[in-house]
C-alpha cells in the first residue's frame, strides 16, 4: 500500500469509527467500504458491522471475494469472518459445517471471538453434535484472553452444571469478569447471584446494584429485577413508584414477568393510580405469552369485575394446566358452585385436590370440606381431618375451625 492509500485508509478508519461512535452505522459502514479493497482493518471492521446486523445495505459477495482469499492464505480474523458468513447465509449459501470449519481454524489460532463462537456452535448443536463439554471448554479458552460474552457463556455453564460441575462459586467468578466490563447479561446473573446467595454471601444491597447497571443498559430481565427490588425494599428502599416505573420499561419490551407485575400495580393502586382497563391490558399481554399468573389474574377479573365467567374458565384452566395452584384453586370454586361452568363436584374436587397437593391452603380446606361433606368423592372424616389439618397448620382460620368441628363431631 502505498503512503496516499495509507493516509485515505487511515481517514476512512478514523471517521467510520466516528460515525459508528455516534450510531450512525450506515454511514460507518459506507465509508469502512471505500477502502476494503486496501485495508484490511476497514474490511474486518465492516464485516463487524455486517454480522451484528447493524446495517441493512448487501456487502455479501463483496466481502466474501475479500475474505476468503485471507482466510486460505491463513489469516485467523478473516478465517473468523468466513465462519460468520457461512452461520449466517451473507455472501455464501448458509452452511453450519462450514461454518465450524472456519471458526476452528481460526479458534486454533488463538482468535478469541472464533474461539466463542465454536463454543456456541457446540453448545446449540450447530454444524457439529451438541457437546457440553467441548462449548466449555472453547469458551474458557476464550473467557481467559478476556471475552466478555464466553466469560458470562462460561458462567452460566457453572451455574447450570452444562458441561462442567456445578459450582455457584465459580459462576460468580466468571459473571463478575464479564460484568465488569459492561456486559449487561452478565450483570443481571451477577446480580441474581447476589439475591439468591449462589456461592456468595447474600446482598441485596449488590444484587440492586448489578440490576441496576444491567437495566440501565436497557436488559428487560434486570429492569423487572429492579422493579422487584424496589417493591419489595430489597438492598434498596421501598418504593412503589420506582417499581412501576422499571415495571413498565421491561413491560414495554415484551418480558411477560413484568407486565404481569405491571398489571399488578395497576390492579391494586401500587404507584400508580389504580386503573382496572390497564390492569386487563398488561394482564393480558402477559397472558397471551403464556404466563400462568396473568392468566390466572385476567381470569378473577373476567369473572369479578367483568362477570365474563366464560372467557374466565378458559384463562383459569390454561393457568391451571401450567400447574397453577392458585388457578386449579378458582377452578375447583367454579366447578364447585357452578360459575360460568355446569356443577360438578368430581371435577371441583380434582382441582381442589391438585392445588392442595401443591400446599395451597384454601384449596386444602375446600378439598376437607369436600371429604366431610361427601361431595364428588365418597364421604371420609378421616381424610378431611387431613386436609383440614394441613390447611390448619398454615394458619388458615377456616381449616382451624372445620377441624375443631369435625374433631367435635367424631368425639
Amino acid at each position: 500500500m502505498d503512503e496516499k492509500s495509507k493516509i485515505s485508509a487511515q481517514y476512512c478508519q478514523e471517521q467510520g469509527d466516528a460515525l459508528a461512535e455516534q450510531g450512525n452505522c450506515e454511514a460507518a459502514a459506507q465509508m469502512y467500504g471505500m477502502c476494503m479493497e486496501n485495508d484490511e482493518q476497514c474490511l474486518f471492521k465492516l464485516c463487524d458491522l455486517v454480522f451484528k446486523e447493524q446495517i441493512t445495505t448487501d456487502y455479501g459477495s463483496r466481502l466474501y471475494d475479500l475474505i476468503k482469499p485471507l482466510a486460505l492464505n491463513g489469516n485467523a480474523e478473516a478465517q473468523y469472518c468466513l465462519g460468520n458468513m457461512y452461520r449466517i447465509g451473507n455472501g455464501v449459501s448458509k452452511d453450519c459445517e462450514e461454518s465450524v470449519t472456519w471458526y476452528r481454524k481460526s479458534a486454533e489460532q488463538g482468535y478469541a471471538n472464533a474461539q466463542h463462537h465454536l463454543g456456541y456452535m457446540y453448545y446449540n448443536g450447530y454444524g457439529v453434535s451438541k457437546d457440553y463439554g467441548e462449548a466449555a471448554k472453547w469458551f474458557r479458552t476464550s473467557a481467559e484472553q478476556g471475552n466478555a460474552k464466553s466469560q458470562h457463556n462460561l458462567g452460566n455453564m457453572y451455574k447450570d452444571g452444562n458441561g462442567v460441575g456445578q459450582n455457584y462459586k465459580e459462576a460468580a467468578k466468571w459473571f463478575r469478569k464479564s460484568a465488569e466490563q459492561g456486559n449487561a447479561k452478565a450483570q443481571n446473573n451477577l446480580g441474581m447471584i447476589y439475591d439468591n446467595g449462589y456461592g456468595v454471601i447474600r446482598s441485596y444491597k449488590k444484587a440492586a446494584k448489578w440490576f441496576r447497571k444491567s437495566a440501565e443498559q436497557g436488559n428487560a430481565c434486570a429492569q423487572h429485577n429492579l422493579g422487584y427490588m424496589y417493591k419489595a425494599g430489597h438492598g434498596v428502599g421501598r418504593n412503589y413508584e420506582e417499581a412501576a416505573k422499571w415495571f413498565r420499561k421491561s413491560a414495554e419490551q415484551g418480558y411477560a414477568n413484568a407486565q404481569f407485575d405491571l398489571g399488578l400495580m395497576y390492579e391494586n393502586g401500587y404507584g400508580v393510580s389504580q386503573d382496572y382497563e390497564e390492569a386487563v391490558k398488561w394482564y393480558r399481554k402477559s397472558a397471551e405469552q403464556g404466563n400462568a399468573d396473568a392468566q390466572n389474574n385476567l381470569g378473577r377479573m373476567y369473572a369479578n369485575v367483568y362477570g365474563g365467567s366464560g372467557e374466565s374458565e378458559k384463562l383459569h384452566r390454561k393457568s391451571a394446566e401450567q400447574n397453577n395452584a392458585v388457578a386449579q384453586f378458582n377452578l375447583g370454586v367454579m366447578y364447585e358452585y357452578g360459575k360460568g361452568v355446569d356443577q360438578n363436584y368430581e371435577e371441583a374436587v380434582k382441582w381442589y385436590r391438585k392445588s392442595a397437593e401443591q400446599g395451597y391452603p384454601m384449596a386444602q380446606n375446600n378439598l376437607g370440606l369436600m371429604y366431610a361433606n361427601g361431595n364428588g368423592v365418597s364421604k371420609d372424616y378421616k381424610e378431611a381431618e387431613k386436609w383440614f389439618r394441613k390447611s390448619a397448620e398454615q394458619g388458615n382460620i377456616k381449616a382451624k375451625d372445620n377441624l375443631l368441628k369435625l374433631l367435635i363431631k367424631k368425639a
